[in-house]
């Protein structure tokens, strides 16, 4: 929970301090706490990060471990911001923004919950068009890897990755790919 939830929902801040002194709640990153009694989400990094950003929408190579795609493993929380939209300040845990325009950004979002934390994703097929449109700043081998595990899986279907190719203004560079793959 979030400083702000728990003085709405009528904890004082004194007893938030008492509770953070007794080991009942425990600080995660500024701003965020958890109950000690209760586990942490199975990516504590990204539900923290979707706590202080809630118009933000999970994207890119955080995407893909959320979705349980390819072999890299997260080194920031990367997230998707609309064009214009300053990028947040949050020093621990790392975050990286991306921006995007409002039809790129719209499109492909899903909502899964992380415990109680709601949680804004792009889709597999979504998410594999992004890495083709960021390959410059996550790797092509990013991009490839992806798109022939969720191909050759079955998660997402050719049209499906060139329909939000082409929203993302890549399928010029998707297409090859999905040829040679087929």
């Amino acid at each position: 929970m979030r400083t702000h939830e728990a003085l709405d929902s009528g904890i004082q801040p004194r007893t938030l301090h008492w509770m953070l002194g007794t080991g009942m709640l425990e600080r995660f990153t500024r701003g965020v706490y958890y109950l000690a009694s209760h586990p942490l989400p199975a990516q504590p990094d990204v539900a923290a990060v979707m706590q202080r950003v809630p118009g933000a929408v999970l994207c890119l190579i955080s995407a893909l471990s959320f979705h349980g795609i390819g072999t890299r493993i997260p080194r920031e929380v990367q997230i998707a911001l609309p064009r214009d939209t300053k990028a947040p300040r949050i020093t621990e845990p790392r975050v990286r923004a991306f921006s995007m325009d409002t039809a790129s950004f719209a499109a492909g979002v899903e909502e899964h919950l992380m415990g109680r934390t709601p949680i804004r994703v792009f889709g597999i097929a979504k998410t594999v068009a992004d890495c083709f449109k960021f390959r410059n700043k996550i790797g092509q081998d990013v991009a490839l890897e992806a798109l022939q595990e969720v191909i050759r899986s079955r998660r997402a279907t050719p049209a499906q990755v060139l329909e939000f190719a082409e929203i993302d203004r890549v399928a010029r560079i998707v297409r090859p790919y999905l040829e040679a793959l087929l």
